[in-house]
């Protein structure tokens, strides 16, 4: 007997069970966010756009409308004053060559250490990881007396390059992302090599580095702003101008001579800008770089 169709039931579209749409975010939860953000953003650099406005005045203006700069209120002098008292370009010299000297240590010892640490096995590896994590935790002005004892009075470093740069030219935050970093090669790849007669210096410098060069960037930009900012360690261990990097040279202009310039705040936040010119001009040229290896080193770590 045929089937009656009127009788049959065919799936049809209308047949599928239709799923509530969801309830659309309301507008001010989605702006509420991102006013905080952007006020969060406007605080963070308001120092750092205020300093640069200082540094331009003419006349300092130390209400909230000196923020906006106004034209007749404009004027290049004070980075001609903050130069004719200090030396600009011997400052940054001297800041370039501490900072410099302290990042070629840091990743050179970085890598050793890091290498050893992750690769190598030997007695008391353990203890002397730890030894690195406790390092972290002691505050530099804790050790300060001790080295200023030791290297100025003990070796007569004081007043040199070599006096400023030995005390920064380990920094364990470097060993660990160097060690962090190296973990991630598959140890068979360093098995290989010393089964082939490699020495350890050898695949360190031929398999190794090669291999962790986003964590060479990530080491060096990390420990560029510690030195390049300094001014405690190399005011203590520097007594003659002409050694001293630019932070100590504001700071001694600061203490000795701002009193007798007409705009000294404005002739110290010029010399700040300055300082803070090749910090800024380095995270813009290395941004991209900075945010990938800073991301790959959340995510490996």
């Amino acid at each position: 007997m045929p089937e009656n169709p009127r009788t049959t039931s065919t799936p049809t579209a209308s047949a599928t069970p239709v799923t509530p749409s969801e309830p659309r975010t309301p507008l001010w939860r989605r702006i509420l966010p991102m006013f905080f953000l952007l006020l969060g953003a406007v605080v963070f650099l308001f120092p750092f756009y205020y300093m640069i406005v200082g540094a331009l005045q003419t006349k300092r203006d130390p209400s909230l409308s000196g923020a906006i700069p106004w034209p007749s209120n404009l004027t290049l002098d004070n980075f001609i004053d903050i130069n004719a008292s200090i030396d600009l370009g011997r400052s940054l010299l001297n800041s370039g060559i501490f900072t410099g000297a302290v990042v070629l240590c840091t990743l050179f010892f970085g890598i050793l250490a890091g290498y050893a640490l992750a690769t190598l096995s030997f007695r008391g590896r353990g203890l002397l990881f730890a030894i690195v994590l406790l390092l972290q935790a002691v505050p530099f002005q804790l050790l300060m007396v001790p080295l200023y004892v030791l290297l100025v009075r003990g070796f007569g470093l004081g007043d040199t390059y070599l006096g400023m740069i030995l005390p920064f030219a380990i920094n364990s935050v470097a060993v660990l992302i160097f060690r962090q970093f190296f973990l991630q090669v598959p140890r068979e790849m360093f098995d290989a090599a010393r089964i082939d007669g490699a020495g350890e210096f050898r695949i360190l410098r031929s398999i190794a580095v090669p291999l962790v060069r986003p964590a060479i960037l990530t080491a060096a930009l990390v420990t560029f702003l510690g030195p390049w900012n300094e001014f405690l360690w190399p005011f203590l261990i520097t007594k003659e101008q002409s050694l001293q990097p630019l932070a100590v040279a504001i700071a001694n202009f600061t203490q000795t001579g701002a009193a007798f310039h007409p705009n000294a705040i404005g002739a110290i936040l010029a010399g700040s800008t300055v300082l803070a010119v090749p910090a800024v001009a380095l995270f813009i040229i290395f941004q991209r770089h900075f945010k990938a290896t800073d991301a790959s080193t959340g995510v490996k770590g």
